[in-house]
Formats: C-alpha cells, structure tokens, sequence
C-alpha cells in the first residue's frame, strides 16, 4: 500500500492542501483552500477526493481500470443527479504527486456541519426536525431515481449538512448503479441499512427470493432504517437485514407510533415488491406525520405545511450547471503517446514551505471522542468525521512564492507589445470606419435584458422534464446569461413581486414560448 504525497502542496496551481480527512479503500480525501475563490464564498473549503489505486495491495490492471471505471463513473452519476440536496461536484483533474505517481480527483462542495448519524448521537431531533431533513433527503433521492441512478449506500452517515445545519445532502456516490445497467446485482453498502438484494451479509442466502433487478424500492429501504435513526435516535440494528417489526421503548408511547411503524415495516419488507415503489409514496405517508409534530412540539413561527411531493431546500452556493465531464484513463494508459496533452501531461503538485502554514497541530478529529475515531477506518470519502468549528489550517493564496526576475520582464514586454499592437489595431479601424470603409457595428456582447411577461416557471435544464427550481414572477426584469432554441438561462435582477418560497433559485432556464405559441418574455438590450 503506497499513499499519496499531497501534504502542504499546492495541486494544480489553485488548490492548497495541508489537511487529510481521511482514507477509504480506493481514495484519499483532503481538505483544501480554493485560491481562486472570495474568502467569503461557500466553496473557498473544498474537498479534494483523490483516487490511489495503490491502496489496493493486489494491483492488477484489470483492477486499476475498474477502479478508475467506477471513479469516473461517480463524476456522471453526481452531474446526472445534480440537486440541491445532493452533494455536487465542483471540478476535476490529474496530477502527479511529489513522488511522481499519477492520481485522478475530483473536487467535492465541503460540507462542515457533520453528518446526521452524529447529530443524533448528540442531540435527540424533534419529530419536526427529523421529517425537514427526511423531506430534503427525499427530493433529492427521488431525483436521482428520476434520472435512472440507484445510490445503494443510503444511510445517515452519508446524509451531510450544510454549516448551518438547515441543509441535508447525500453524499457518497461510489456504488451508485445506474438502474438500467444489465450487470449483475452485486454486494455494497452497510449491513445494518443496506437491503437483502445487495448486503453483504446475503451473499448465498436468498432463501426463497430471487432478485433478478435492482429498483430504487432498494433505497427506500436504506432510506427507511435511516428515518427510523432520526426519528427515534436509535439504531435498527436488530432489523439487519429484516424489515422493522418494532420501535425503541422510547418511542413506543408516542402518539404517531403506530403510523411510523407502518410505513417503516412496508418500506423494509424482504421482497423489493411489497414495499413502495417510489420515494413519493413513501413520502406522502411519511408527511402525515407532521400532523403530530404540528400538534404536539412547541412552535414559535408560522410553520409551513409539508407538501405531499417532497420539496428541496435550495443552499447559498448552488447551482444547477455542472463543470466539464472528465474523462479518466489508467495509469498506464497515460504513458501513451497519441492522448490528448491534457491528459497525458498531468499537472505536478508543488511543495509548500511548511513554515507558510498556521497551526499546524490543528486536526480535523480534534474535539472527537474515541469511539467516533475508531470508525475513521471506515470512513466514507465524501464524509469525514469533521468537527463542525474545524476550519483546515491552510494559507492564504498570497503567501505562494512567485517566480521573480526574467519571468517579470518577458511577461511585462509581453504585454507592451500586445497593448501597442491593440492600439495600432484600434487606430486603423477609427480611421477606416471614419472614411466609410468599415460599417457601423453594434456590440454583440452587451448585456441582454428581458422583461417576463407572464409568470414562468425557472427549470434546472432546458427541458419541462427537469423539475422546477423556482418561480419568475410576471413583470420581473431578467439578464440573460445564455441560449438554447426557445429557451434562456436568465438572472432574475429586480423580482416582479417577493418569493413564494426561500428555497427557490435565483437563476435557471426559462422557456420563452407557451403551448399556444405566445411570447413568454420580452428582450430588450
């Protein structure tokens, strides 16, 4: 086993590392400062997940190209998936660490605020409480099912959340499968949540079942042991792989007892067909229980009824605009000479003098107790055992020495030779265009505006399929950012009349013509 050389390096000239998270069987996790991002931005923090197929003590090449497979895979199943609720991806690429070897990594959101397996051991969640994140997990899972991935590894130390703790997302999409695959059903996830068509605990035991298919009912059971987590704060340990016949004593007295208990043992049932086949339909079951949080938790605000689809919960630094795909090869396939220059000259990762960073004792497990230590073994790699106060002890993006001397010079004649050369160009252009020569052309890059004309409903995508991100109130004013047919990607500058909703996006895609043909905006430079 051969691990990465990243510590207190600066990857691909923006990323600066100190910290490691954590360690899976196939990746490495560090945390990151973003040099080009405002000190003030949700992702200056990012996580950088680093693929090391020498973790694996039995390296083949059979294996390393699964292995890079499956990690270039996640990158589309989390673009496929992107949601608010679902961890996005934020960038890739490949470097050579300071020994020279070749990784692959992707670049995660970095989410402080812990994940809600913690935030039960140390508090118990009001049944409120627990059906918001519930709500939030199930858009966001629902969507992935919409678009044909199955995660398999649900569970609340995979549900993350945001610093203010008001976000949940899902994190981890390193077995996700995508459902119209033909591969065999193959054995992941936890045993405690994961179902009997794929735990690890099954294998050879179907009794008298027989499952030819994975269908999202696989993750609504995972989805069901982890509400039982949140709900009751207790872990259904003594259900592994059977579905949930009982609640804790502490709950067995509590009025929605018996509802929560029939929804729990008909989305945990053995046979994937007795349970229920969308996460909606879990859900519009589930929401009922709201009715009791309403009832009996003290309430100090208007609280908001639970709609019967479940809603996202939209975070500061969303978008819906995925980065650029990777494409990954092997290591050996990046000693090849006819690959791209991008591919085949990977970055190498500088060094970083040691005394540049602060605090450099500061570790990410500080404040944790020994039982959450022992479990960093296992940790999952977009899920480090963070402490939420923990902020990585990283420099500032100036405290990067700069190359001085004969680069200063070339750049700064550099410069004076294109600004003389642009001001020639320009001069020459006045003249003719004054003479008649050239015509009058307008700016093709100024800012268009428009204006809505009627109330439009602001998409992830240019497409009705996709779900609805917000709202564009009639008489809003809109900057339009880019196209697509009959569809814009707008920025609503000065809203037609206040949100609906707080959750709702600012910026999407909006469909400039209605089903009888009538203009849906009018555009004005």
């Amino acid at each position: 086993m051969r691990e990465l050389v990243l510590k207190n390096t600066r990857l691909d000239g923006r990323y600066i590392i100190n910290e490691q998270l954590g360690q899976g069987s196939y990746a490495e996790i560090y945390a990151a400062r973003d040099t080009m991002s405002l000190p003030q931005s949700p992702h200056a923090v990012v996580v950088i997940k680093a693929l090391n197929v020498f973790l694996q003590n039995d390296l083949d090449a059979d294996l390393e190209r699964t292995l890079v497979e499956n990690f270039q895979n996640e990158a589309v199943a989390l673009d496929r998936v992107r949601h608010p609720n679902i961890i996005s991806r934020l960038g890739h690429g490949t470097a050579r660490d300071l020994r020279g070897t070749v990784f692959h990594y992707l670049v995660l959101e970095y989410l402080s605020g812990g994940d809600l397996a913690r935030l039960c051991r140390e508090n118990s969640l009001r049944l409120g409480q627990a059906l918001k994140y519930l709500e939030q997990v199930c858009a966001g899972l629902g969507h992935a099912h919409d678009n044909g991935i199955i995660h398999r590894d649900i569970k609340p130390q995979n549900l993350l959340l945001t610093k203010d703790r008001e976000t949940v997302k899902i994190a981890d999409f390193g077995v996700a499968r995508v459902t119209q695959s033909d591969s065999p059903i193959t054995r992941v996830g936890t045993n405690i949540f994961a179902p009997p068509e794929h735990s690890p605990m099954m294998v050879g035991n179907f009794e008298t079942i027989t499952y030819t298919e994975l269908t999202p009912s696989a993750d609504i059971y995972s989805l069901a042991k982890s509400a039982y987590v949140l709900i009751t704060c207790e872990s259904p340990r003594l259900f592994s792989n059977q579905p949930i016949t009982e609640l804790p004593a502490s709950a067995k007295k509590e009025p929605w007892a018996r509802d929560l208990l029939e929804i729990l043992n008909k989305a945990t049932r053995s046979n994937p067909k007795d349970r229920y086949r969308t996460v909606k339909e879990f859900w519009q079951d589930l929401a009922v229980l709201n009715e009791y949080a309403e009832e009996h938790e003290t309430v100090t605000h208007i609280k908001a009824r639970i709609d019967n689809t479940p809603q996202p919960r939209v975070a500061k630094g969303y978008t819906p605009i995925a980065p650029t795909m990777p494409r990954f090869n092997t290591s050996r396939d990046l000693k090849l000479k006819n690959l791209p220059p991008s591919i085949k000259n990977p970055s190498i990762v500088i060094k970083l003098d040691e005394n540049q960073f602060q605090n450099k004792n500061l570790s990410p497990y500080k404040n944790l107790s020994p039982s959450d230590k022992k479990t960093t073994n296992d940790i999952s790699p977009q899920n480090p055992l963070i402490n939420e106060n923990y902020q990585p002890s990283i420099p500032e993006a100036a405290s990067i020495p700069q190359k001085r001397g004969g680069f200063l010079r070339r750049t700064a004649t550099f410069v004076f030779l294109i600004g003389l050369f642009a001001g020639i160009l320009f001069a020459t252009h006045n003249y003719l265009r004054g003479r008649g020569v050239l015509p009058e052309f307008s700016n093709p890059f100024a800012t268009q505006q428009a204006v809505a004309l009627v109330d439009i409903n602001l998409r992830s995508d240019p497409s009705t399929k996709n779900q609805r991100v917000g709202l564009v109130p009639k008489d809003s004013r809109l900057k339009i950012i880019s196209s697509d047919d009959n569809w814009y990607e707008v920025e609503i500058i000065e809203p037609g009349r206040p949100k609906e909703s707080d959750n709702w996006a600012d910026r999407g895609w909006i469909s400039t013509k209605t089903r009888s043909g009538d203009d849906t905006v009018k555009i004005s430079r």
